[in-house]
């Protein structure tokens, strides 16, 4: 059987610890995860959108701006 957040008693946990946990279990499977090859045409995309940029290095938009975008949107 599947343990479930209810049998271990996860659903009882304050958020803050909720999410320290997910952390925890996200950092432990990113630590044994066997990166997957990737397709020929995900490579294709990586090739090409490499060659974007090296074209156009100029043409990027910062994080900051991205994050306040999104941070704007979510708030309204």
């Amino acid at each position: 059987m599947t343990p479930t957040i209810e049998s271990l008693g996860i659903d009882r946990l304050p958020v803050e610890q909720r999410i320290a946990l997910i952390q925890e279990i996200w950092a432990s499977v990113a630590e044994t995860a066997v990166p997957s090859e990737l397709s020929e045409a995900q490579k294709q995309e990586l090739r090409r959108r490499a060659v974007e940029h090296e074209a156009h290095p100029e043409d990027v938009i910062p994080w900051e701006t991205i994050k306040a975008d999104a941070l704007s949107r979510f708030q309204q």
